[in-house]
């Protein structure tokens, strides 16, 4: 229940922060991936609590982690990587979602622009890496390690501002691991729906999967370099000391990237998009 606690309280401060430098309408990008990126950037003794009432909580007033320097710097990143996945999927779909995507994007990109005027190097790195997956999607490439590594590498950018040299490289080893793998399960977890529309997916090519399913042996294969990957994360974690954040990272980094993997793999993987869908409606979820 403690680190709950403290995990809703970041949660909270990067909502504050985004609302605070960018407006309401940047609240909306807030997510746990973002939050756990700031808990990256946090330093590892965690600041008073401070508690203000906002729209999720208009009458009890809620805890939250304040606005600080590690917090400014994930609320940027934030808004940079948000706006980027708009315009992939601007790229990606047609007609009505692309609309969609579209909208959204406008909304947002007055954030990005003042985002990328507090953040130039990253947002130039996203940009430069989000146009080298595009032309390995072109060409088709079917090294699925080179589209994993032009994700990872944007991602280890995000540790490019922490002072510490020692800790940044900790980061940036940690935050490329962790994009290779974040690539890698989320072309997994689409094999079938490429498979249909005809989509890029590095993984497919990979293996040879035409139809989206895997093989005995293509599996045992890419579980081999999904499990290297979180080894590698979790080297580069136990080079630091993360404070209070470290159960936190440390159920994550050795429990729950397996579980998420397992579960893409066996095919019984739910966003929390789709688990809250479904109890809107009223169904079970795994």
């Amino acid at each position: 229940m403690e680190e709950t606690e403290r995990f809703q309280r970041a949660y909270c401060g990067l909502c504050h922060t985004l609302g605070r430098q960018y407006g309401i309408a940047a609240r909306f990008i807030l997510n746990y991936d973002f939050t756990f990126l700031s808990i990256l950037l946090s330093e590892p003794e965690e600041p008073p609590t401070d508690r203000a009432r906002c729209l999720a909580s208009p009458v009890k007033r809620r805890a939250f982690q304040p606005v600080g320097p590690a917090l400014e710097l994930a609320a940027d990143e934030s808004v940079i990587l948000a706006y980027w996945q708009l315009q992939d999927g601007i790229a990606d779909h047609e007609k009505l979602l692309k609309l969609k995507y579209r909208s959204l994007s406008s909304v947002l990109e007055p954030a990005y622009r003042k985002a990328a005027r507090r953040r130039p190097t990253f947002a130039r790195q996203t940009r430069e890496q989000l146009e080298m997956l595009s032309q390995l999607e072109a060409t088709r490439c079917d090294s699925m390690d080179r589209a994993a590594d032009a994700f990872a590498v944007l991602l280890a950018a995000a540790a490019g501002e922490v002072e510490d040299p020692v800790r940044r490289r900790v980061l940036s080893q940690m935050l490329y691991h962790l994009g290779r793998w974040v690539y890698l399960i989320d072309a997994a977890d689409d094999l079938k729906k490429d498979a249909a529309s005809g989509n890029y997916n590095p993984v497919a090519l990979r293996f040879g999967l035409t139809d989206g399913v895997w093989t005995e042996e293509g599996r045992r294969e890419f579980t081999a370099t999904l499990d290297h990957s979180v080894r590698m994360i979790a080297t580069a974690f136990e080079l630091w000391e993360f404070g209070c954040w470290r159960p936190i990272l440390e159920s994550t980094v050795y429990t729950g990237l397996f579980r998420v993997g397992k579960a893409v793999l066996d095919g019984t993987f739910h966003s929390r998009g789709d688990i809250d869908r479904k109890r809107k409606n009223g169904e079970e979820s795994a």
